[in-house]
This record gives structure tokens, C-alpha cells and sequence, in this order.
């Protein structure tokens, strides 16, 4: 992919973060949606919470996280970052998919079948599971921005590799030019 100019690079840029930073929000506030149906002895309560993680689940969740993987991946391919380069970026990239793919099938399956339960009167099976995604997926997100500001381990094999063959080839071209009718280097 072509590298992208600097305008685009920070619009997509503040895209990406502000994707980001709304898929850290809402897996915040599915946890306290899902600690307030957990805790409450009330019925209500929990079903009100659960319909909220539903609408969060099956309307926001999953256009923020393509969002994020898509502006991300496009981020990757058009700076000199790259997708494999560095280990922390190829690190994001796994964890945006592996968490995109858990919302997707896991999550919002779950917080729609504790929904339905909680509208017909039925109490929840199992809590603590609408509990543990929440927390697991914060932790996730958090630990994905820590890495984005920190760019901790280097690169991977492939950035060095691609790293070396760069060098050379700048080496290469930048040795003064040879004469055509002699062996000497011209200046």
C-alpha cells in the first residue's frame, strides 16, 4: 500500500483513537450495566440492565469494533509502522480480532439470551459469564492502549529483515555513480 500523506495519516489517526476510545467505553459500561443486574436483587433492575447491554451489544459494539480494526489495519498498511513490523502493532492487530470475533459470537448472543430471560420474568442463568466479558474485554482494550503509547519489544523478524534490505538498498543507491569511459568514481 502506498503510504498515506500526512492528512490522511491523521484523519484516519483520530478516527482510529476515537473508535478506540468508544469500544473503551462501552465495554465500561457493560461492566457496570452488568454489575448493577448481578448485584441487584431486583428484577427490574436486572432486566433494564440487560436490555441496555443488549442495545449496547447488538447496535454499537460491533460497527465500533470493525471501525476500530478497519481504521487500524489501514493505519498499519499506510505507515512506515507496518502490520508485521513491530511486535506491538502485530500484538493490537491479534487482540482487535480476537475480541471483535468474541463480541461478535460470544458476547452478544449471551447479553441477548439473558435479555430475553430477564423480559419473561426467568432469572439469569449465569450472571457471572455477563460479568467476566466485560472485564476481560476492558483488560484487553486497556492493555492495547498501554502498548500503542509505550511501542515496547522491537521489531518482529520480517521488520528487521525489511529493515536490512532498505539499508542496502539505500547503500546501494548512494554510492557515487561510475563513469561510463572509466573504472574511477566520478564526483
Amino acid at each position: 500500500m502506498k503510504p498515506l500523506k500526512r492528512p490522511a495519516r491523521q484523519a484516519i489517526l483520530v478516527v482510529h483513537v476515537c473508535a478506540s476510545a468508544g469500544w473503551l467505553g462501552l465495554s465500561l459500561g457493560l461492566l457496570g450495566l452488568s454489575s448493577a443486574a448481578a448485584a441487584s436483587g431486583s428484577p427490574a433492575v436486572a432486566e433494564a440492565s440487560y436490555r441496555s447491554m443488549a442495545l449496547f451489544a447488538n447496535w454499537l459494539m460491533i460497527p465500533i469494533a470493525l471501525l476500530t480494526l478497519g481504521s487500524g489495519l489501514v493505519l498499519s498498511l499506510g505507515t512506515p509502522w507496518g502490520l508485521a513490523r513491530y511486535r506491538w502493532v502485530w500484538t493490537k492487530f491479534w487482540l482487535t480480532l480476537i475480541t471483535t470475533t468474541l463480541t461478535t459470537f460470544s458476547l452478544r448472543p449471551g447479553v441477548n439470551a439473558a435479555a430475553d430471560e430477564a423480559a419473561a420474568g426467568i432469572p439469569v442463568q449465569d450472571p457471572t459469564g455477563l460479568l467476566a466479558a466485560p472485564i476481560v474485554s476492558l483488560s484487553a482494550y486497556l492493555f492495547m492502549t498501554a502498548i500503542s503509547v509505550l511501542k515496547p519489544w522491537g521489531m518482529t523478524r520480517r521488520g528487521r529483515r525489511l529493515k536490512g534490505l532498505k539499508s542496502a538498498e539505500q547503500r546501494a543507491t548512494s554510492t557515487k555513480g561510475l563513469d561510463a569511459r572509466s573504472p574511477r568514481q566520478t564526483a
